[in-house]
Order: C-alpha cells, then structure tokens, then sequence
C-alpha cells in the first residue's frame, strides 16, 4: 500500500503502561511490551501472529503537567513530513509539535486538522529487508480495522484529507437526521469514515477501531479489568459489531468484532 496517506502506526499515552498491558492484553490478545531497550518510557503494542499494530507511551508527570492525556492517536504515513507541515497549514489544518527525528524510527510530527483533530504524520526509516506497516487491516485481529473522525465540520475535514493523502470517497451511508455517513478508502481499500460531530461530543476526534475475534468476550474482559462501557455491542453494517467505552487509566477506546453466540 503506498506510504502518502496509509494509517501505519497506533500509540497509546498512558499515566501506567503496566496496568494497560493487563487490560489490553486480556481484552484484545495483544502481548504489549512496556519498554524496549533502554527506552523505559515507550513499547510495543505486539499481536499474536507476530504482528506490530503501534506503541505505547508511557505520560510522565511533566508531560501531564503540560496537558497530555491518556488517548489513543493515530499515525499517517507521508513521503516528506518537513512538506507535509507546510501543506497541512496551507489547508487550514495547524503544527501541534514540529517535525523530529525518532531513532531507527524516522521523523515525525503531530498536526491537527481544520476541526482541531489531532493526528501524527510519519516518514518511517526504511526497514532492512523493506517490509510494510500491519497496523491496519480490515480482517486481523489485533489490527486497527476502521479509522472514524467525527469533525465539526465535515466538508472542511474532507477536502482536508483527499487534498493531502489522496483518499476516495465511496458512496456514503445516510444516517438521516445525523447526516452523511461518508466512508473514505485509499489505494482502493476503505480505511475508515468521516461523519459531522454531534452537538453532545465535545471536540472533533478520530476514533480507532481494533479487531478482537468476539465482541462479547471482549466486552466481558473489558469490565471484569476495570474498563467502563459507553456504547454497545452494537451492530454496525456487513455483519460485526462494535463497543466504545474507557479504559481504566482514562483513555477512550473502541473495538469491532463479530458476535460468536
């Protein structure tokens, strides 16, 4: 899949990265390492196959101190972040934290939208051997499966995103008084949607959805670890279902899978 424009990396912020093993490990199956190397502060989100959906990042007291918040955000990939900035300003969108350089990693930003949206983009460091990102994919489990936004102002949020990453628009779903349901895909696959904000949703956000293999299962280990439910299970077109809720350090999560009873 082509890198301008991919979703290829999901990081958790979190105040305890050992109390969001426990609770994710159990909930979706991942096998997240808390630190890696000498780096105590940041690790990996591991699947069961052998596969990397992102990283977790562990908030120290100075970083709570300046307004982070456990959360989850997700990383576009681009060919050039340093023009990638310039292009995001250019189309109404903001630098949130200028471009830097992440070791072995590669170089990263994080920018907001028109609707103040935050994301991060990312021109990875090539990998020996080349390889691909797996943090997103329609069918694993483990993966993040869909990539909602709900902005305040839908049409900015479009013509923001198909002007710099180039997605498509398929036909949207109408949701009636709720408006347009417009789903967009890139390099022919749908990654995801674009919907306006409700008046009862605070700010204008991206929502990440994960597969797990049975939404009740996973609904079941998210309240037995401490998690609190909002929504769901509940049906969602072609089949699966899905959940939103908060995890029990703060940060909103949701979760898409089939029902297997």
């Amino acid at each position: 899949m082509t890198l301008q424009g991919s979703w290829i990396w999901y990081e958790l912020m979190t105040p305890d990265a050992d109390g969001s093993k426990a609770f994710y490990d159990r909930v979706v199956g991942w096998h997240i390492q808390t630190t890696h190397g000498e780096d105590s502060n940041y690790g990996f989100i591991n699947t069961a196959d052998g596969g990397m959906t992102g990283g977790v990042l562990h908030l120290d007291a100075e970083m709570q101190q300046h307004g982070a918040r456990p959360c989850w955000i997700g990383y576009i990939g681009v060919d050039d972040v340093d023009a990638s900035l310039a292009a995001v300003e250019a189309a109404g969108g903001r630098v949130v934290m200028p471009a830097r350089d992440i070791e072995m990693a590669g170089r990263i930003a994080m920018v907001a939208d028109p609707n103040g949206a935050p994301f991060y983009i990312m021109t990875p460091t090539p990998q020996p051997g080349g390889g691909e990102s797996t943090a997103f994919s329609p069918t694993l489990p483990g993966r993040c499966a869909w990539n909602e936004l709900m902005g305040a102002d839908q049409q900015a949020a479009l013509d923001f995103y198909t002007g710099l990453f180039g997605w498509s628009l398929p036909e949207p779903m109408d949701m009636g008084p709720m408006g347009k349901y417009q789903f967009v895909a890139h390099d022919d696959v749908t990654i995801g949607a674009i919907m306006r904000k409700p008046e009862q949703a605070p700010v204008s956000a991206w929502t990440h959805y994960f597969r797990v293999a049975d939404i009740d299962a996973a609904k079941a280990a998210a309240e037995a670890g401490g998690g609190r439910i909002m929504t769901g299970p509940m049906e969602v077109p072609g089949g699966d279902w899905i959940v939103q809720g908060m995890d029990p350090q703060g940060a909103f999560f949701a979760l898409v899978g089939a029902k297997q009873s």
